[in-house]
């Protein structure tokens, strides 16, 4: 049951990473502040996002602040963001930290990872409850 709450927990906040990313994507608050990326809400882009997000969540069960979920998910948040910072960014041809979308991409990777981890620690308190 635990598994299956952390997956969850997981999509959730990759839900609310997604449309943070599209949204501001969306509004030109991305291109304004210096990071070309404005993604299309689609299913081809939302699928694989949480699918990995739900994955990524299960690192919630590790045995540590199990008191204080929101300094866990800002912990866990570096996991994803090592992966996007220097795995994805590379292979979606956006070079190393995303650097070829622009000089902020880096700051945005982190904003939004800590909003999928921010996120998923809240959607696993309102579960666990």
């Amino acid at each position: 049951m635990k598994v299956i709450v952390v997956v969850l927990a997981g999509i959730m906040g990759g839900i609310v990473n997604s449309i943070g990313i599209w949204g501001f994507g969306a509004l030109g608050i991305n291109e304004a502040l210096g990071f070309n990326m404005t993604p299309t809400l689609s299913i081809p882009w939302l699928m694989p996002r949480l699918i990995s997000s739900g994955l990524w969540g299960l690192l919630f069960l590790l045995p540590f602040w199990r008191d204080s979920l929101i300094k866990k998910g800002i912990l866990l948040s570096c996991g994803p963001l090592l992966f996007m910072l220097f795995v994805m960014f590379p292979k979606m041809g956006a070079g190393m930290m995303g650097l070829n979308l622009g000089n902020t991409a880096p700051a945005f990777a982190v904003f939004f990872t800590l909003l999928w981890g921010v996120s998923a620690a809240i959607f696993l308190k309102v579960f666990q409850k």
